[in-house]
């Protein structure tokens, strides 16, 4: 996602979004990804939570595992390239 790579979008790392500090943003798209570690797994009523603060201010989030990233890169990258495209 580096040097808009994927189809010109523009990504920034370590975004602050009102009280949030989201992973990756795309401000042309309002799109939020998110990476999740071994940690989130409890702490999914908090994710939860701030999805849905970022949702109500119209911001799209997207959230992958870590083991996706590194695992499934190319179906990560073609789930972030069609949250683009729509």
């Amino acid at each position: 996602m580096r040097r808009k790579q994927l189809e010109g979008f523009r990504f920034r790392r370590q975004q602050p979004i009102g009280p949030y500090i989201v992973d990756f943003f795309c401000p042309a798209a309002k799109l939020v990804i998110e990476v999740d570690g071994g940690q989130h797994t409890t702490h999914e009523q908090r994710d939860a939570a701030r999805s849905g603060w970022l949702e109500e201010r119209g911001y799209r989030v997207l959230r992958f595992w870590n083991d996706d990233v590194l695992a499934n890169t190319d179906g990560v990258i073609l789930a972030v390239l069609d949250a683009l495209r729509t």
